[in-house]
């Protein structure tokens, strides 16, 4: 059993109350009082974790207790800017190096000069951004997209990723030496499910906050409740907690929660699949199968009401112009349309429009006009158009507001059947 240290430096303290963090399990503790020791030391620093976990918190941390502390900080999530522009976001570029470059623009390293720069989800960098990243590293040089001028960048970095870097650097997709750089010093930080009463403590705070925010009364949690948060696995961490609270305080405003009222909030097995792993001996390859099953099942149940769906909207788009009326068995086995039909409107299903080629709501229409509707689909646009125009008093911005449609396809389609 794994024993908390008691001799943690206040910046720990410090660190937790300043940023918000909340818990106090080893693990945590751990990764924050090395978040502080490393903070004074100018080094590269690798946060790793998986996503939901905070792994934000922690560049923040190494940024306020370092000599950097009154310059600035940046954040930059690799992961959401396009491959094609992420050298000229992280070094900037000059005039005309590329179409759409009319000025001269600064990249964040030159932005952060003289203070900590954070690159979060680092491995989703290409390869030619890597080589750019190791030079800055290792030299503080930089070039910005289009100029031949070596820059100088007083920066320290902090880098974080959810990847396994050393099976991301054996499948080629991230350079070793920029690993072993990045790396000088690294930070696990633990998944939720390794936090054991932390998740309690996360959950009050979360229903705290939520009823502060919005005035409402707070949820609480009973011993069953708080036992099926300790046992569920967490896959989205911190994050999916917050989630979850945050979905009862909403609709359970002011109850204490039990386990029926939390079980529908939790994906997969409400049990657990850390329960499930105990059982087992602790196999977490079993853990993941039965993950991959449920997720396979979802996927399987999706796709089938995709497929249904998709045949129903088929079936519309191909019988769109066929009536559906009430009909009545006429002498010799024909149909005909019933009497109570013959006066009064009857239903049509959906159908895609021949203007708009989608879905629109259903219409009802006397028998009489569908007797007379027209029977090509060109005849049946061009009595559309005509009906709508009359409906709408020649009025053309009306009318294609009516069909749904833009008033230049409308010029065209008037101007195409000769309706001018």
């Amino acid at each position: 059993m794994e024993l908390q240290r008691l001799d943690y430096p206040p910046q720990v303290a410090q660190a937790k109350q300043r940023f918000g963090i909340v818990g106090n399990s080893p693990a945590l503790m751990e990764s924050i009082a090395r978040a502080v020791q490393v903070a004074p030391i100018d080094l590269s620093v690798l946060v790793t974790g998986e996503s939901g976990t905070g792994k934000e918190f922690f560049p923040k941390i190494i940024h306020g207790f370092s000599p950097r502390k009154h310059a600035r900080y940046i954040a930059v999530n690799c992961g959401a800017i396009p491959e094609g522009t992420i050298d000229s976001e992280l070094f900037g570029h000059e005039k005309g190096a590329f179409t759409g470059a009319v000025a001269t623009r600064k990249g964040y390293f030159e932005e952060a000069d003289g203070g900590t720069i954070f690159l979060d989800e680092v491995a989703e960098l290409p390869l030619t951004t890597q080589a750019r990243l190791l030079r800055v590293l290792e030299s503080g040089e930089f070039i910005k997209v289009g100029s031949s001028t070596v820059q100088k960048a007083n920066v320290r970095i902090v880098a974080a990723t959810n990847v396994d870097m050393v099976k991301a650097v054996a499948e080629g997709r991230f350079r070793e030496d920029l690993y072993y750089r990045l790396s000088t010093v690294s930070i696990s930080i633990p998944p939720l499910r390794d936090r054991g009463a932390d998740i309690s403590l996360l959950a009050r705070k979360f229903a705290s906050d939520f009823a502060e925010r919005y005035t409402m009364p707070r949820i609480s949690f009973d011993d069953t409740a708080r036992q099926m948060l300790l046992a569920y696995r967490w896959p989205g961490n911190v994050r999916q907690l917050k989630n979850v609270v945050e979905q009862l305080a909403l609709f359970h405003a002011g109850e204490s929660i039990d386990s029926s009222m939390l079980r529908p909030y939790l994906p997969g097995n409400a049990v657990g699949l850390a329960t499930i792993a105990g059982a087992h001996g602790g196999d977490q390859a079993h853990d993941y199968a039965v993950e991959r099953e449920m997720l396979l099942g979802m996927i399987v149940r999706l796709q089938q009401q995709i497929d249904a769906l998709k045949e129903r909207l088929d079936n519309a788009a191909t019988h769109h112009d066929t009536p559906f009326i009430d009909t009545v068995e006429a002498p010799g086995g024909v149909s005909a349309p019933s009497p109570s039909a013959t006066h009064s409107l009857v239903k049509f299903e959906p159908f895609c429009s021949p203007l708009t080629s989608r879905p629109v709501d259903e219409r009802r229409v006397d028998v009489t006009e569908v007797a007379s509707s027209p029977a090509t689909l060109e005849e049946t646009e061009r009595e559309t158009i005509r009906r709508a125009l009359e409906r709408n008093g020649g009025r053309r911005k009306a009318t294609a507001a009516e069909l749904n449609i833009s008033e230049r396809t409308l010029y065209r389609k008037i101007k195409e059947y000769g309706m001018e």
